[in-house]
């Protein structure tokens, strides 16, 4: 049962839940109540740098990591 809270508290604390309840949750709060256009004038320039990084980072390993990884190991 203890060790059950600990993982419970970290959670709680942890920097992904607190990034997750206060810009994933908000952002979607505000696209249901005011539409797209209110959460691009909200977040501005921090939402299209965040999704832009997401993509790059997603991109760089299915495209270029993972390939070449897989070249790598065939050419041994």
């Amino acid at each position: 049962m203890k060790s059950s809270v600990f993982k419970l508290t970290t959670l709680k604390t942890s920097f992904v839940f607190r990034l997750y309840k206060k810009y994933i949750i908000d952002s979607i709060l505000i696209v249901k109540r005011d539409g797209f256009k209110a959460l691009i004038r909200e977040r501005g320039w921090k939402l299209f740098a965040v999704v832009f990084t997401y993509y790059l980072i997603r991109d760089l390993i299915l495209y270029v990591a993972i390939p070449l990884y897989i070249s790598l190991y065939v050419t041994r």
